[in-house]
């Protein structure tokens, strides 16, 4: 008895001769992270056909044929006042994108930053036995060493992102591959000023100064009206200043936009831009920089800046008893030194800002020494990043499937 081939058309699809894709599961919770996960997919995407990758990110992973199972949006809260106003949001979207994978059973996971949110994750992924990568070593240089023990539970391997962090976890037995740092790749060596001032419209001989107050909204409520305030400062002892600052979102732009009509500030000589703040910062004299990732890109461009920053008197006191360095910025803990000056929670005031910004601008050999000591962290980091961590994936896939 012959029997008639079934049409193609009514075959499933997952039927059919054709690859089989390898689903890998990745979760970014925030801005930063969102660019390290599409470099990273689009660099293991170069390398392997067939990926194809799911959970939660923005609109850049997106931009790579990531499929987002939540908004990016939901998630983006910093401070532990602000991440308990919002937990039991956050841990329901933890637990059902958990459900979801562990149905799905991707080959591996990847954690992109955001700890709080993707070590728990990852336990529950690994001890499931899907192997778990967390790529950004949480910060245990900078807070007490207890959280090491949980990120060894929850993590197969751990890509770091600095040279001291590999020797951190060495003791504990954790596999970790120092990758450099993505921004250090895609940051010239150096800048344009002049260039950058151009596309920015910047009027002839002012003395740019670059605010970066932060890309969250829960870090616009803190210091939008301390940034709008040292300017104001700033302004009466350097006339000729012309101010520039990048906003991460619209949110965020309307909330700077307001501190500067509360505080009748107006008619600053202010640009005001949506992202390009590698622009602001190129084509700054100096800057004064939320403490994070923003440091680090301002030190790359090598900038010279000031630091700070505020939160609320909640979350400041769990931090003030955990934290054991002398300093917060990136750029001070990879100098080892208190290279940039600090200015935290009450000691952050317009005044003492402005003072420090003006003496930092009349000061040459200061702002010389942080360019050079931003110079040698630019080529410590310059690592080729994405190859490298692509490599580092590819590795724990091809182990779990093998």
């Amino acid at each position: 008895m012959s029997v008639e081939p079934v049409p193609t058309e009514l075959v499933p699809t997952e039927l059919l001769d054709t690859p089989a894709s390898v689903h890998i599961g990745m979760v970014a919770t925030e801005a930063s992270g969102d660019l390290l996960a599409a470099h990273l997919i689009a660099a293991l995407k170069a390398r392997r056909s067939g990926l194809r990758f799911s959970g939660i990110g923005g609109p850049k992973m997106i931009a790579q044929g990531f499929e987002s199972h939540v908004s990016i949006d939901k998630l983006g809260v910093r401070g532990y006042a602000e991440v308990l106003r919002h937990y039991r949001g956050i841990m329901a979207i933890r637990r059902q994108l958990a459900e979801r994978l562990l149905r799905e059973r991707p080959a591996l996971f990847i954690g992109v930053d955001s700890s709080d949110f993707n070590l728990a994750l990852e336990r529950t992924l690994k001890d499931a036995g899907i192997p778990a990568i967390h790529y950004v070593s949480p910060s245990i240089w900078a807070w007490r060493g207890w959280r090491t023990r949980r990120i060894v539970r929850s993590v197969t391997q751990l890509l770091a992102l600095f040279p001291f962090e590999p020797a951190l976890y060495e003791k504990a037995g954790l596999a970790v591959t120092y990758v450099g740092h993505p921004l250090a790749d895609v940051i010239p060596m150096a800048s344009d000023k002049a260039k950058a001032r151009t596309e920015l419209r910047i009027p002839e001989g002012r003395c740019v100064v670059a605010l970066l107050p932060g890309s969250r909204r829960s870090e616009l409520h803190y210091m939008a009206d301390l940034f709008v305030l040292t300017g104001r400062r700033l302004l009466q002892d350097l006339p000729h200043a012309y101010f520039v600052c990048p906003t991460a979102s619209r949110a965020t732009r309307e909330m700077f936009e307001a501190a500067l009509r509360r505080h009748e500030a107006t008619q600053l000589p202010l640009t005001l831009l949506f992202g390009h703040s590698h622009e602001a910062l190129a084509a700054a004299d100096i800057a004064l920089v939320a403490s994070g990732t923003a440091t680090l890109e301002s030190a790359l461009l090598k900038t010279p800046m000031v630091i700070t920053y505020r939160q609320s008197p909640f979350t400041w006191a769990l931090m003030r008893w955990m934290l054991y360095l002398p300093y917060i910025g990136l750029p001070n803990i990879l100098a080892g030194e208190p290279l940039v000056a600090e200015f935290l929670q009450d000691q952050a005031t317009p005044e003492k800002l402005a003072k420090a910004l003006l003496e930092l601008l009349q000061d040459a050999g200061a702002q010389r020494r942080q360019v050079d000591k931003f110079h040698e962290i630019h080529v410590s980091l310059r690592q080729n990043t994405a190859q490298k961590a692509a490599a580092a994936v590819l590795a724990v896939l091809d182990a779990g499937q093998s």
